[in-house]
């Protein structure tokens, strides 16, 4: 569907969001997290133990599961409408973690502690149901296509939406339409196409990754400028997250796939083409290894979770049912966004102050015009997004819009001017200063890019000349004795063992209500063309 928005400039767009029914409405947006961080030993090698039964069930737990490793935990928060109660949460999480974990820690950092080679990444388990070893079999997939290290990098996923109110009103003010499945995920399509045009201005500002450990490029050809420092760490001086890199959780693979964010129904076409596409480079993949299949299929992507993507539409999935079939049905719900590196300098791997610079710039992508994407101007956005990740600090760096050479302090002068009335607005309707005093902050970056978290770690490196991974060793510490001292803010040590309980009695269940093979299950699952959300 095409949204017929009247043609307002963003000074008239401005006036109408500063209305009070507006401005209310704007109160009930609302967040989630989801923080990725490894178990390490005392010596900072990745942890070989299995996930602690104390945390529950991977497969079933709604607030902790794994990612792609054992070693790799997930913290999920729930959507909430204030920051200080998910960081809450997030605290909570993982003062409970820690005190299950004897003497392992968790890693500070989005690039991996010492890995000395892919076989000492452990695959996820999630127990002996024909799902669980589904999810399994899908990272069996993830292993032989891009190999295990790329898939240990952590990041923070920042879940965003919108409430059907604001949706309800905003629209009636700026189309003169009704806020339904199609008008709402048209809408947010338009914030999508708007983050993707300045979504570089994310790792400049939160990028915390310019350097890693060597053992991450074992036995990769890489065309990067490395310098190196301590014993064993390589960075790029002006780096600012390797791992949004060519190096990172990028897939080249997929770099001819031609993903539409033009409209919902393009979107879904266009990816459910590429799940059904299959791939040469993957049929050696084809069939068992003693006795145990090595991918869930032999296509361009495994199953939809596989596209990699700075920020995705989202709709809540029900049992068995693809994200694609989700989002037809029932249209975009929230935006993911996908390109935060794991904050070293917080405890739980994400600042109170971002939630609010992300609030004021994700509403700033909703409510200003949004043109449609050509190929053109899709291939501009990944080229500066790539440029920023691995030189983003250095004064000479030119990023392009639309096809003109502009400094990133230039492009950046432009937004922060627009965002300045967004953050004034949020901060009247919610009766504080936290929108305009982060953007302020942020700010600061752009006019110092030392102050960025990228050139703070890099510093911090430098000056001691210690490697990545004594500083990440000694955060994980810091942390680690920090949480054990402090108190539960949300939830209690009793309610987070009751949810481990019910997790892994959900698990039982589900493992005992299962009648077929695994095989059987596979070929059954396939030839009805059933979801694979599960399996993600």
């Amino acid at each position: 569907m095409t949204l017929q928005v009247n043609n307002l400039t963003f000074g008239e767009r401005l006036k109408r969001l500063e209305k009070a029914p507006l401005m209310q409405a704007l109160t009930g947006i609302r967040h989630g997290v989801e923080r990725e961080t490894l178990r390490v030993n005392a010596d900072g090698v990745l942890a070989q133990t299995p996930h602690n039964k104390h945390f529950g069930s991977a497969l079933t737990h709604e607030l902790i599961t794994t990612d792609f490793s054992e070693s790799l935990l997930e913290f999920i928060t729930p959507p909430e409408t204030s920051a200080d109660v998910t960081i809450g949460q997030l605290r909570d999480v993982h003062k409970y973690v820690m005190s299950k974990m004897d003497d392992e820690r968790l890693w500070p950092m989005s690039m991996p502690c010492f890995v000395k080679n892919d076989d000492d990444i452990p695959l996820a388990q999630y127990g002996s149901s024909n799902i669980g070893k589904m999810k399994t079999l899908y990272r069996t997939g993830l292993k032989n296509r891009y190999g295990s290290m790329m898939q240990a990098i952590s990041g923070v996923h920042f879940n965003f939406s919108l409430p059907q109110d604001f949706w309800q009103l905003w629209l009636q003010e700026t189309a003169g339409k009704d806020a339904d499945k199609q008008t709402v995920s048209a809408s947010y399509f338009g914030l999508i196409r708007n983050y993707r045009r300045f979504c570089w201005l994310i790792p400049y500002l939160y990028g915390a990754s310019p350097a890693l450990c060597g053992s991450f490029l074992k036995n990769k050809n890489s065309k990067l400028s490395f310098q190196k420092l301590g014993q064993g760490t390589y960075y790029l001086p002006y780096a600012t997250s390797l791992r949004m890199s060519d190096l990172g959780y990028t897939n080249s693979a997929q770099s001819g796939l031609a993903i539409c964010y033009n409209d919902i129904d393009s979107y879904i076409d266009s990816l459910r083409q590429a799940i059904n596409k299959p791939s040469q480079n993957y049929q050696k993949f084809v069939g068992k290894v003693n006795g145990e299949h090595q991918q869930l299929n032999a296509n361009v992507l495994q199953i939809e979770n596989e596209l990699y993507s700075p920020i995705r539409p989202k709709q809540p999935t029900q049992r068995l049912e693809k994200p694609t079939d989700a989002l037809d049905a029932r249209g975009v719900n929230y935006v993911e966004v996908r390109v935060l590196d794991v904050n070293p300098f917080s405890s739980v791997g994400i600042e109170r102050r971002q939630f609010f610079f992300l609030d004021v710039f994700l509403v700033y992508c909703a409510i200003s015009d949004s043109a449609f994407m050509s190929a053109e101007d899709y291939a501009e956005t990944e080229r500066n997004l790539k440029a920023v990740v691995s030189q983003g600090r250095d004064p000479a760096f030119l990023l392009h819009k639309q096809g003109r050479s502009i400094s990133l302090p230039d492009w950046a002068d432009s937004l922060f001017t627009d965002m300045q009335a967004i953050a004034a607005i949020l901060d009247k309707a919610n009766n504080c200063q936290d929108y305009t005093e982060a953007l302020a902050f942020e700010w600061r970056k752009i006019r110092d890019p030392e102050l960025t978290p990228s050139a703070k770690m890099l510093a911090l490196m430098l000056d001691q000349n210690i490697d990545n991974g004594v500083l990440g060793l000694q955060l994980a510490e810091q942390y680690k004795q920090e949480f054990m001292a402090a108190d539960y803010l949300i939830f209690s040590e009793q309610e987070l063992m009751q949810q481990a309980e019910i997790s892994l009695q959900k698990q039982a269940e589900i493992e005992a209500q299962d009648v077929l093979s695994f095989d059987d299950f596979l070929v059954d699952y396939f030839s009805q063309k059933q979801p694979m959300s599960e399996a993600s």
